[in-house]
This record gives C-alpha cells, structure tokens and sequence, in this order.
C-alpha cells in the first residue's frame, strides 16, 4: 500500500467518525428535547429522584420494577416477575404504546409513535449512563 492510500485511507476514515459522531450527538439532542416530554413524571441525573413516575438512570439494561421506593402498578410487576429487562427492544415497544406492551400500566402517556424519537430519547438514554 502506498503512503498516499495509506493517507488517504486514514482520512476517509476520520470524516466517517466524525461524521458518525456529530450525528449522535445531534440524535442525543433530539433525544434530551423528546425527554421534555417524560419530564412531568420522570427525572435523570445525579439529583433524580422518584417522582410520579420512577426515576429513570441506568434504564437501558435494568429489570422492570427495579427504582427503589417506587409503588409500581401490579401490571409492571408481572412482567418483572417474568423477568424482563428494559432493553432496546422491550423500551421501544413500551414507549412506542405503553399500554399495548403493558397493559394495565399506570403510566397515562400515550407513547412516543414515531420512531425517529423513539431511537432519539433511547440515543439520550445511552448518553447518561457514559
């Protein structure tokens, strides 16, 4: 490989990572402006606490009915009880439509249908927990 490839390669790939990046952190934007949306009920930071809803640091990779000192709905302790885990898949589903994933929920937001905020407020779920 010649030194200019080589150079040239190493660019291209700079551009790329650069680019990748700006767009995280515009999706992590998009996602922290979504998450307005949650803040009534739900907090994130160093300071969150329950509120009408569970605090909600750590989530992606956390068990249902895992906040301390949060009464959740009978509906969100089964489905702990089965042992699901907020992943991507299971938070997107519940926040997609809260009541079709969960029904029963107490939580009265009608979800978030399209899926561009979906991935956005999931992109701002990531960048807390960094």
């Amino acid at each position: 490989m010649s030194k200019i490839t080589a150079i040239l390669g190493a660019a291209i790939l700079a551009v790329s990572v650069a680019g990748t990046a700006h767009a995280d952190d515009k999706l992590i934007k998009k996602g922290a402006k979504v998450f307005k949306k949650c803040k009534a009920c739900h907090a994130v930071g160093p300071d969150a606490k329950n509120k009408v809803g569970p605090q909600l640091n750590g989530l992606i990779g956390r068990k249902l009915g895992a906040s301390d000192g949060f009464a959740y709905s009978d509906a969100l302790k089964a489905k702990a009880a089965e042992g699901l885990v907020w992943d991507e898949a299971n938070l997107t589903a519940f926040l997609k439509k809260p009541r079709d994933f969960m029904p029963g929920t107490k939580m009265a937001f009608p979800g978030l249908r399209k899926e561009k905020d979906q991935k956005a407020i999931l992109a701002y779920f990531k960048s807390l927990e960094k």
